[in-house]
């Protein structure tokens, strides 16, 4: 196998990595397709313990398909923006420890809006890469790196948003990925439309070029959305990795749902005779087309002969964007720290491994996905990564063995001001879930199995609850580092929520 001089140390991984493991034919392919900005309740499949609005409005038979052959999980956490948990999910380090706290994309240039009260401070907003001393980046050991050294073809499709223009983790190609479809810095699509090039330039004065999509040209002019363009090509490069006899690992990241809500037209009439209005209805068609790729992927596999030895993981990257309807009874939306910006639809099929239509209740994150699908391919990864990773593998609940231990804390971390979301830290430990606001320096504390909407706010009533909390995602925090924002009024770093606790 060829591989690229670029990345440090590769070739003593690959010895390492090879050691014990099995020959390629026994080797699961592994599929994962992540959707942009999908909320809980934006699909047919539910989620919450009984069937909502937003389930009856959406059709997602594919979806429904994957959760009747594999096993539904009703509490898996992302990150509130994208950058943040893909980020996450390619190195299984935890927010607060790659830094990577909010989206990028120009080079050294933040997007994070101006405050008053508070200086965001020097994240990494150039994002991930595998070279040392790229400013404001985390050096990293990525998943796919990992997986190509160990026999895998490695595939990106869609949406990439790892590092910003200009720097290596801006291509995925510089990641560990052998094969690049359209992912590039930008965070979204210029367009969905093949007709517009999935260029923005066409609406923006001066043209801005910066979102168009690349590597699709083939498509340029036709009439064809870029979900359905995307999938055609990821395909072709899994039929490619199948004539090989190569096992592979097919990131199969969608723009979609992400803005601009553009219209596909195979499904938006049926939305807009059902009575929904023209957004709602352009929503729903950008849905249903996610979910028709998903579909079509499936019956790639089936018909090439693969499909018993490919693992299927879906996914969203974090809730739905506050112009969308709300994922009731979730409180919040994209940016968000309630659930309604961090829980995300999440199904996974392993044939021979996971029992059909079950329910796994457990809590997961984001950064748990780089453990997992190692352990699903059978690659060592202890202890041969730049990084520190924080996740767990969850691969004894796909096996119906085990439970996610009661005392795990999750957190999250976003020490950003941005699009009216103020900064913020949050830790969920068993059904409590308390929410750190840097500005004022407020807290928050919900009883989430009993609180699901995040109505009733605890801290005051169970202060000592509270207490104990705080100083536990200070603890946590402080291992990892966490960068906090600086007061403006006192140009004093903001404190952990306790900051006195050892």
């Amino acid at each position: 196998m060829k591989l690229p001089l670029a990345f440090p140390m590769l070739g003593l991984w690959a010895a390492v990595v090879f050691q014990g493991l099995e020959t390629w034919a026994a080797q699961p392919n592994i599929v994962f397709f992540l959707v942009d900005d999908m909320g809980w309740q934006e699909t047919s499949v539910p989620f919450h313990s009984e069937t909502t609005a937003l389930n009856l409005r959406y059709q997602t038979p594919n979806m429904e398909r994957l959760a009747e052959q594999g096993v539904k999980f009703t509490q898996a956490y992302a990150s509130a923006v994208c950058s943040p948990t893909r980020v996450s999910g390619l190195t299984g380090m935890n927010v607060a420890r790659h830094r990577v706290t909010n989206w990028t994309l120009r080079k050294n240039a933040s997007p994070d809006s101006a405050s008053k009260l508070i200086v965001p401070p020097a994240w990494n907003l150039n994002g991930i890469c595998t070279n040392a001393g790229v400013e404001r980046t985390m050096q990293v050991t990525p998943l796919p790196l990992l997986l190509r050294v160990a026999g895998y073809r490695t595939i990106h499709c869609g949406k990439a948003h790892f590092g910003a223009v200009g720097t290596p983790g801006a291509d995925p190609l510089q990641l560990g990925f052998e094969v690049n479809i359209a992912g590039h810095a930008a965070g979204g699509p210029g367009s969905y439309w093949g007709d517009k090039n999935f260029s923005a330039a066409w609406r923006t004065k001066p043209p801005d070029h910066i979102w168009d999509v690349p590597g699709l040209a083939a498509y340029h002019g036709k009439n064809i959305f870029l979900t359905e363009a995307l999938t055609l090509e990821a395909i072709k490069a899994v039929e490619r990795s199948v004539a090989a006899k190569q096992p592979f690992y097919l990131y199969m990241a969608h723009y979609a749902i992400h803005a601009p809500w553009e219209k596909d037209e195979r499904f938006y009439q049926k939305y807009i005779a059902a009575g929904l209005k023209p957004f709602e209805a352009t929503l729903a068609s950008m849905i249903e087309g996610m979910d028709k790729s998903l579909g079509e992927l499936m019956a790639a596999l089936a018909r090439l002969g693969v499909a018993e030895n490919t693992i299927i993981i879906f996914m969203s990257d974090n809730g739905s964007p506050a112009q969308c309807p709300r994922n009731l009874p979730l409180r919040g939306h994209k940016l968000t720290p309630y659930e309604g910006g961090i829980r995300e639809p999440m199904l996974v099929k392993w044939p021979g491994v996971t029992q059909p239509a079950t329910v796994c209740r457990d809590m997961v994150a984001i950064e748990d996905f780089f453990p997992t699908i190692l352990d699903m391919a059978g690659v060592p990864w202890q202890g041969r990564t730049a990084q520190t990773v924080d996740g767990i593998s969850f691969v004894p609940l796909l096996r119906g063995a085990g439970h996610t231990p009661a005392d795990r804390a999750f957190v999250w971390h976003f020490p950003n001001n941005y699009s009216g979301q103020t900064p913020f830290s949050a830790l969920r430990q068993g059904p409590w879930k308390l929410i750190y606001h840097h500005a004022d320096r407020r807290i928050e504390l919900f009883n989430i199995a009993d609180d699901l909407s995040e109505t009733r706010d605890l801290a005051k009533e169970h202060s000592a609850k509270a207490a104990a909390l705080a100083r536990l995602l200070s603890e946590k925090l402080r291992a990892m580092n966490a960068q906090m924002p600086t007061d403006k009024a006192t140009g004093q770093t903001i404190p952990f929520p306790a900051p006195d606790s050892p």
